[in-house]
């Protein structure tokens, strides 16, 4: 996943490249000092008001390229204080030397993304059917035509909690090939009931099943959490953001585990003893937009904000079988 201030495909428009609940973020993590990471850099707007709070310098990630080449003016206003690499967030440990006071995660497909027409993502805009978030590697072109009829209906299922999945990966395979975004969404939009007034647009989940699956955005996400884990110093600050039910269930998940809430034992399995916590939670529950918040950028709408503290422990291995990652545990890599 990259790219800040995200939102979903079908959310509707509002103003460009505003952090969504950065507020209640920055009250979560006060005092905002040291050295930050924005794993999803974007449009540099947390990085912007990381700085503006107090940290003494923010490295911005992001696996878009795009990103990277508008981050220059940015990188020049803030006088050293901001620098940003190329790369996927789940390799910050790789690119950054630690520990670091902070990273903040803002899940989701970007509104620049979006905006995009060539980049893919939307089922409202024309333009080529790619939706890779780095521009390389397979892309949902090549996932439509050469994906079998029960893999693609497994992923929009899965990814795009899909209820008529079948009908509309048999519908693919028999309008295949796509080379175009407004080719699939029609196929997607004549398979279901013409939407209400109010309702999404017919195809949001099954394109949002299909990016989910080009990118591999899950496994991303649980590889990020254990980066953060590992470059976070004791004390240091973890928040993300979420966009949709599937991504704060594996934060959730993730979290509780690794601040020792997650449940040990009921009278049908035994109780396990309770591993040393690695974290502990700023957030019991996710925190949400403010109707303030939601009347100014409508893209807030369904954001979700969870932060943890880093302890002094050493947490172990993650076992991934309890983070619930949506579908068959051969789908993931590593």
């Amino acid at each position: 996943m990259a790219a800040a201030e995200s939102l979903s495909p079908d959310q509707p428009a509002g103003p460009p490249h505003v952090p969504v609940l950065i507020d209640p973020l920055i009250a979560g993590a006060a005092p905002v000092r040291g050295h930050w990471v924005d794993g999803t850099f974007g449009a540099g707007g947390y990085s912007r008001r990381l700085l503006e709070a107090g940290a003494e310098r923010v490295t911005g990630i992001d696996r878009d390229p795009s990103a990277i080449e508008g981050a220059a003016p940015i990188i020049a206003e803030y006088d050293g204080r901001l620098d940003v690499l190329r790369g996927q967030f789940s390799q910050m440990g790789e690119l950054i030397e630690g520990p670091v006071e902070g990273v903040v995660l803002d899940l989701g497909v970007s509104s620049m993304q979006l905006d995009q027409a060539e980049r893919g993502f939307s089922f409202m805009k024309d333009g080529p059917l790619d939706m890779r978030m780095a521009s390389e590697g397979p892309s949902a072109a090549d996932l439509v035509n050469e994906g079998d009829e029960g893999h693609l209906a497994d992923i929009i299922h899965f990814y795009g909690e899909e209820r008529a999945a079948r009908r509309i990966a048999r519908a693919i395979v028999k309008a295949r090939p796509f080379t175009r975004t407004l080719e699939l969404a029609e196929v997607v939009s004549n398979c279901l009931p013409r939407p209400k007034p109010g309702q999404v647009h017919p195809a949001t989940r099954t394109f949002q099943g299909l990016r989910i699956a080009v990118n591999d955005e899950f496994g991303e996400l649980i590889a990020g959490l254990e980066a953060a884990e590992g470059l976070l110093g004791e004390g240091g600050v973890l928040a993300v953001v979420t966009f949709h039910s599937l991504e704060d269930r594996v934060v959730k998940r993730y979290l509780a585990a690794r601040s020792g809430a997650a449940p040990r034992g009921n009278r049908y399995a035994p109780e396990v003893e309770a591993a040393p916590a690695p974290f502990e939670q700023i957030t019991r529950k996710a925190v949400g937009p403010s109707d303030e918040e939601v009347a100014a950028n409508p893209r807030a709408r369904s954001a979700k904000l969870r932060m943890a503290r880093r302890t002094a422990e050493l947490g172990g291995a993650v076992d991934r079988a309890q983070m619930g990652l949506p579908g068959p545990k051969h789908w993931w890599k590593g």
